[in-house]
C-alpha cells in the first residue's frame, strides 16, 4: 500500500456545521441501540484499534463518535511509552490484558502496532526493549512481528471478538496547521511537544512504514480503513459509519425468553 496515492480529503458527506452535527447525532443514536443488542447479547467482542500520526484526530473521533455509547460497555485505553514491567514482557502483553469482555467495545488509541512503526522508524528503540541480541534480526523481526499480529488477531476472531483497525490518514500540511492551532492557543499548550516537530522530520519513513504494515496485516476478519482525516468531521462521520455496519454485521439478538420464564415474570408482575 502506498499511502502517498490515497487521499487524505474527499468530498465532505455533509453540508454545513449544523448539518454534520444532525448526521453524527443521528448515527450516535443507531450506535446506541445497536450497543445495547451487543451487550444484552454477550456474544461477540468488539475491539477498534485508532492508529495515526501525531495531530490525526484520533483522540476527537472516540470522543464524538462514541459520545452516546454507554459507558459500562465501552472500555478506552491509550497506549504510550511503554513501562519497565511493560517491557519485560512481549511486545503484545500490554494490550492483550486489556481487550474487550464479550459483550463489550474495546477501543485502542494507538496499540501493539505502534512496536511495528515506531520501532521501525527508530531501531533504536527495539535495541532498547532488552531482546537478546541474536533475536533482533533487521531483517526479519519486521516480518516475524507482522505474523504474531496475524496470528493475535486470527485467535481473537475465532474466539468472538470482530476487529476493526482505523488508520486516520493526515496530510503533512494539516498536521502543520493544528501544531500551530497548539501553539496559538492557550488551553492546547499542553497537546504540544517538541518531540512533535522531531517526529516530522521523520515523516516520509513513517508513511513507507505505515504503509508496509497496513499491507501487511490487512485482513478479512480484521480489516484496516485508511480514512481521510484532514477534515475532523467527514473523518467522524467516517469512522461512525464503519462502527455502525460493523455492529449491524454481526449476528446479533436479545436472549429469548422460555414461556417458563415468562409465566414466571408474570407471576412477578401479579405481585407488584
Amino acid at each position: 500500500m502506498d499511502l502517498t496515492e490515497r487521499p487524505t480529503t474527499v468530498k465532505p458527506f455533509y453540508k454545513s456545521h449544523k448539518n454534520y452535527k444532525k448526521k453524527l447525532k443521528k448515527t450516535g443514536k443507531k450506535l446506541k441501540s445497536l450497543q445495547r443488542l451487543h451487550y444484552a447479547s454477550d456474544h461477540w467482542s468488539l475491539l477498534v484499534i485508532f492508529q495515526g500520526m501525531d495531530a490525526a484526530g484520533k483522540d476527537g473521533a472516540i470522543r464524538h463518535v462514541m459520545s452516546g455509547i454507554n459507558p459500562q460497555g465501552c472500555q478506552v485505553f491509550s497506549f504510550k511509552q511503554p513501562t519497565d514491567q511493560e517491557l519485560d514482557h512481549d511486545f503484545l502483553w500490554r494490550t492483550s490484558r486489556c481487550l474487550p469482555e464479550r459483550g463489550r467495545i474495546g477501543v485502542f488509541n494507538r496499540s501493539y502496532y505502534e512496536d511495528v512503526v515506531i520501532a521501525r522508524v527508530h531501531p533504536e528503540i527495539l535495541h532498547g526493549h532488552g531482546l537478546p541480541e541474536e533475536l533482533i534480526d533487521d531483517a526479519m523481526i519486521w516480518e516475524q512481528r507482522y505474523q504474531s499480529i496475524g496470528d493475535l488477531e486470527k485467535h481473537l476472531h475465532r474466539n468472538g471478538t470482530q476487529i476493526v483497525k482505523i488508520f486516520l490518514h493526515l496530510s503533512k500540511d494539516e498536521q502543520a496547521t493544528r501544531f500551530r492551532a497548539r501553539i496559538d492557543d492557550p488551553d492546547k499548550n499542553w497537546k504540544f511537544s517538541i518531540a512533535d516537530i522531531h517526529e516530522r522530520s521523520y515523516w516520509d519513513t513513517y508513511m513507507t512504514v505505515y504503509g508496509d504494515c497496513l499491507s501487511a496485516t490487512s485482513s478479512e476478519h480484521a480489516p484496516w480503513y485508511v480514512v481521510p482525516a484532514d477534515d475532523k468531521h467527514n473523518a467522524r462521520l467516517i469512522v461512525s459509519q464503519i462502527l455502525l455496519e460493523t455492529l449491524s454485521d454481526l449476528k446479533m439478538a436479545y436472549p429469548e425468553t422460555t414461556d417458563e420464564r415468562h409465566q414466571e415474570l408474570l407471576s412477578f408482575r401479579s405481585q407488584l
